[in-house]
């Protein structure tokens, strides 16, 4: 791992947490930015400006969790956390005098389109539409807008990140519950608000054959320290494991680490009602999202957990410990 202070804006999240104890652990001075709860705010433009200035590493992580429901006022907050603090973020490096020499910044395997026929790739992979899609290409826009000859940037994009919390946790009582079966899509009635606002899901892979791309909380973290270390890569990343599933295959994994049979499939009706229930969207399970990382198997980055059941069994071992 190198040296040097760490900047990590959005530092409250899941990965947040996961990247400061991980550096503070390795000796590194960590300075974390946040709404609450961290050395700085996002308002102390004076005091990002410090941090950054002389760093050797700022991530950005920041912006509203997407599960939940697309409402105009959930959407405007959805660009508006990522658009603003990725723009704080760019201001103070091109005013710093010692710029930090990379930038890593979130984005997300999303970004590309709904993918039954092949895998998306950094070269190959085709970008989607829809209002989830927007929200990436405009969060990438604003990681590469400025002239900042002295900072290598990387947009992250990550799959679904497994680990202790996140999606496992929720998905562990369902499982147990017998609720753990496949998420069936199908037709669902489309409101032309929806359709024109670009957050309908329309009916695609059938029976639990969307693909499932993951990555676990310790590789995305291995995969930062890569980077830091190999200069050569820059732009989007894509931060996926090797060996994609699909949705059937991986509800299938989590009943057998748990050690339940019984798991019927989910049709789109009662994953639709359950959605509007827990207040949330089902394109984040029935969007087919088909990714391979091209970059960094070319780089040489060998994964930890490169395998679905290995990750599962170590999520939950943390689960079960915490």
């Amino acid at each position: 791992m190198s040296t040097g202070r760490v900047v990590i804006g959005g530092s409250s999240g899941f990965m947040g947490r996961h990247l400061q104890q991980r550096y503070r652990d390795a000796g590194r001075e960590v300075v974390t930015i946040s709404r609450s709860g961290a050395d700085l705010v996002w308002s102390d433009a004076a005091g990002i400006a410090a941090a950054v200035d002389g760093a050797a590493l700022v991530i950005g992580l920041a912006g509203k969790s997407v599960n939940c429901r697309y409402t105009p006022e959930n959407r405007a907050e959805i660009f508006s956390s990522r658009l603003e603090t990725t723009a704080a973020l760019s201001t103070a490096i091109a005013k710093a005098s010692a710029p930090p020499p990379l930038w890593i910044n979130s984005s997300t395997a999303t970004i590309y389109r709904h993918a039954e026929d092949r895998p998306m790739t950094e070269s190959t992979g085709e970008l989607g539409t829809g209002f989830s899609v927007e929200v990436a290409k405009a969060w990438e826009h604003a990681l590469f807008a400025e002239d900042l000859a002295g900072t290598r940037r990387v947009a992250l994009r990550s799959a679904i990140v497994l680990g202790h919390g996140g999606v496992l946790g929720p998905l562990q009582k369902l499982a147990r519950l017998g609720l753990g079966g496949a998420q069936h899509d199908g037709w669902w009635p489309v409101s032309p608000g929806r359709r024109q606002a670009g957050t309908a899901h329309l009916a695609g892979a059938r029976k639990g054959r969307q693909r499932f791309s993951w990555v676990h909380v310790e590789d995305v973290a291995r995969i930062v320290d890569f980077i830091e270390e190999t200069p050569g890569l820059q732009g989007p990343v894509n931060a996926a494991a090797p060996h994609p599933v699909d949705n059937a295959e991986f509800m299938a994994t989590v009943r057998r680490v748990l050690g339940v049979s019984f798991g019927p499939p989910m049709p789109r009706w009662m994953l639709e009602l359950g959605a509007i229930a827990i207040r949330t969207e089902t394109e984040l399970i029935l969007k087919s999202r088909w990714v391979l990382p091209e970059k960094l198997i070319a780089a040489g980055f060998a994964f930890r957990y490169p395998t679905l059941d290995q990750a599962i069994r170590e999520s939950f071992d943390l689960v079960q410990r915490g």
